[in-house]
């Protein structure tokens, strides 16, 4: 084995100690302030619909709306991969996982909306609303039809609508509460933010609720919805975004961009408000810059093209929808907003031919990664770690079977989560 080396030192033991000893403090303040991420599940999109429209039906509806759009504008694997440009190996795929997510789970993430999209009603109307959501969301939850994650979309803390917002919230979360308690699934959104004190004040809100009723402190989290400016670079040049994350405490869930009130906001015009506007890359940037590593998670906004009318209208929207949808995937927004049940077909054969056609090259990095097998790419823990949360993220939609990524890659789930989340337990690796 050759001559062995006589291993030296010069510096005694205390040195490592009191390095350590100074560090505490900041070793601390980064398992706080960067636990990485949740290792949950993150819908691929967030469905919105009034609050006086919403029903008992409304999901089953999207989704039957979805599938009638796909008999009528392509009725086949051939026909929907000639409008999107799906190349032919992936086209069946696709097409059949598409039509099977909109049979069994069209939609993924449901907020009820009572900012924007319900407008301003009389106290009492909005009162009835959010009593009847939470119980149409008790219900859902009872009989199995719930969305994997629902909750409703309040109006924002701005002094004009603050009690308002306030009140239906109240109203909404008792309602839930009397029903037989908050579903795992809740999620509520704070929508346009605009001071790191705005969300301070709802954090002070859901605190009251928690201790009214014996909750566990910090069991409610939620969104905070980016549409203005001042979110996003605040008058003393910081990036008050990173202020709001900090100000929740732990309960922020998720950045959402608003694509058209952030856009009217720094004066673009509304035929070129979209969401690969360069304002918007700016605002998503800086949103994931500020998100990264804490465990919250930054959601796309949305098109308001619909895609609706005769055929040839419905591709061209499709193709805009289609390719919005895989231009955020390609930058890490995983998540956006779908305006309308004819969004739902593009939306998952976007999420679905992203994740298929990675599967292959993603599936033998890992493996080589695991193997140490090498190859003609030399990865690193942290690329392992982007592999796993790509799979994941594939087998969590729909798009990949768990057994096929473990045929590929020799992992079982546990083993992918370990490597997604490196952070919550030593990393061992077993046989599928």
């Amino acid at each position: 084995m050759g001559q062995q080396e006589k291993v030296a030192t010069s510096l005694a033991g205390a040195v490592s100690e009191e390095i350590s000893a100074s560090l505490t403090a900041v070793d601390a303040e980064l398992a706080h302030r960067y636990p990485g991420d949740p290792g949950t599940r993150q819908p691929v999109h967030t469905v919105y619909v009034p609050g006086d429209v919403f029903e008992p039906g409304t999901l089953r509806s999207w989704g039957d709306q979805a599938l009638a759009a796909l008999d009528e504008h392509a009725p086949d694997a051939a026909a929907f991969a000639a409008v999107l440009g799906i190349p032919e190996e992936l086209a069946g795929p696709v097409h059949d996982r598409v039509r099977a997510k909109l049979e069994r789970e069209p939609v993924e993430d449901l907020r009820i909306d009572f900012e924007d999209g319900y407008g301003p009603r009389p106290d009492a109307e909005e009162d009835e609303a959010a009593a009847r959501a939470a119980r149409l969301v008790s219900e859902a939850y009872a009989n199995g039809t719930a969305a994997p994650y629902i909750g409703i979309r309040m109006k924002c803390m701005e002094a004009g609508v603050r009690d308002r917002g306030i009140r239906t919230t109240d109203v909404f979360l008792s309602g839930l509460m009397a029903a037989g308690g908050l579903p795992e699934g809740l999620v509520l959104t704070l929508p346009k933010v605009t001071y790191p004190e705005q969300v301070t004040a709802f954090v002070q809100l859901l605190e009251a609720f928690e201790k009214a009723h014996g909750l566990d402190a910090g069991r409610i989290g939620f969104e905070i919805q980016i549409e203005t400016s001042q979110s996003i670079l605040a008058a003393d040049g910081t990036a008050a975004v990173a202020r709001m994350i900090d100000a929740a405490r732990g309960r922020a869930t998720g950045l959402h961009y608003g694509t058209f009130d952030y856009s009217a906001c720094v004066g673009v015009s509304a035929a070129y408000q979209a969401s690969d506007h360069p304002a918007a890359d700016h605002a998503k940037a800086v949103m994931q810059v500020a998100a990264a590593g804490t465990g919250v998670r930054v959601s796309d906004g949305s098109t308001n093209v619909l895609p609706v009318g005769p055929t040839e209208q419905v591709h061209e929207a499709w193709r805009l929808h289609y390719g919005l949808t895989r231009r955020a995937l390609a930058r890490a927004y995983y998540q956006g907003w779908d305006m309308h049940p004819g969004h739902l077909p593009t939306r998952y054969a976007a999420v679905y031919a992203f994740y298929r056609e990675g599967l292959e090259p993603a599936a033998a990095r890992l493996a080589a990664y695991v193997a140490k097998a090498g190859g003609d790419v030399m990865d690193e823990p942290a690329t392992a770690k982007a592999l796993s949360g790509y799979l994941l993220r594939g087998i969590d939609c729909g798009a990949l079977d768990t057994a096929e990524v473990a045929r590929l890659t020799g992992l079982t789930r546990a083993d992918l989560d370990a490597f997604a989340s490196p952070r919550r337990g030593d990393l061992t690796v077993t046989a599928p």
